[in-house]
């Protein structure tokens, strides 16, 4: 019996598939697309309320009130450099506890622990990325305070700089030391090889060969660890002390742009009537979106310069 000849030529309309999975495929690709636009709305509806309002609230006050008098915003006293100051010490702070402490742990669990402790180790890191910063905040009040801090300095303050920056650096030193891990392991085996056929050891490939090679995505992990410190709310609230006086002392009680914020809002019947009290939230949360935005864009355009691609 002679057998049917089975026609196998590839047309235009075959490689588009058929009418019901590309219609299925159509409603898909418009539902990504209108959940992006509306990301994109939200995140423009943010930006012009907080411009709109901090607008408002510059042209409501005198102006002289943004360097001087303390930050007292219920008596009209809006003072940035208390703010500023405090935010900038207690990253500082932060960053001085996470940096080392996150980096030495990516280094260990990328190249010194062996697959087993990896497997035990990483979830457990990444664990505590997940603890609640109220947490924290109470560690921070209840025992880093009286136990480090009062120790090192008996005249410290009980609500003090100095334990809610420790606070904060404990809290971001799981997400460097998770996003600074996969930047090391991004690394190709070949790289170390070659070190190692040098004559290198273990520790100087380490440092001389695959740190370097992962040191855009390292200088992100760090980068990504400050904005979040900077934006971090419960430790520096439970922890800081709130004071609206300006101080440089990390064992003095301060203030920082989020905590003032959180110290604010809390209760609206407290400021009620008070405009420009209620308008200087939308001023500090717009100075604190641009100086995180700012970070990102550093962070980005150094990335960029000096990623290396294998």
């Amino acid at each position: 019996m002679a057998q049917a000849t089975v026609d196998r030529t590839v047309t235009l309309e075959s490689l588009t598939g058929a009418p019901k999975r590309r219609r299925k495929e159509a409603i898909i690709h418009r539902l990504f697309q209108a959940a992006a636009a509306l990301s994109i709305v939200l995140s423009a509806l943010i930006v012009l309320s907080l411009v709109r309002e901090a607008f408002a609230f510059l042209a409501a006050i005198d102006l002289s009130s943004l360097w001087a008098g303390g930050w007292y915003p219920r008596r009209s006293a809006f003072d940035l450099r208390v703010i500023i100051t405090g935010t900038a010490v207690i990253a500082g702070i932060a960053m001085l506890v996470a940096g080392p402490l996150g980096l030495g742990a990516a280094i260990y669990l990328s190249e010194y622990a062996n697959p087993r402790v990896r497997r035990i180790l990483k979830p457990i890191v990444e664990i505590l990325a997940g603890i609640p910063s109220v947490v924290l905040g109470f560690f921070a009040l209840l025992w880093i305070s009286p136990e480090i801090v009062q120790r090192l300095n008996p005249s410290a303050s009980f609500f003090n700089l100095l334990a809610a920056g420790i606070g904060v650096g404990i809290l971001v030193m799981p997400l460097v030391a998770s996003v600074a891990e996969d930047a090391l392991r991004s690394v190709p085996m070949a790289l170390r090889e070659a070190s190692y056929g040098l004559g290198a050891r273990k520790m100087s490939t380490t440092i001389r060969v695959v740190f370097p090679a992962a040191v855009s995505g390292i200088v992100a992990a760090l980068i990504l660890g400050l904005s979040r410190a900077i934006g971090e709310t419960m430790v520096v609230a439970l922890a800081a002390g709130s004071s609206g006086a300006l101080s440089f002392d990390p064992f003095q009680p301060g203030q920082t742009m989020t905590g003032a914020m959180a110290q604010l809002a809390i209760g609206g019947d407290q400021v009620k009537g008070s405009v420009s009290a209620v308008q200087s939230l939308y001023f500090v949360g717009l100075v604190l979106f641009l100086m995180t935005l700012a970070l990102n864009i550093i962070s980005e355009r150094f990335v960029r310069r000096v990623r290396q691609r294998y």
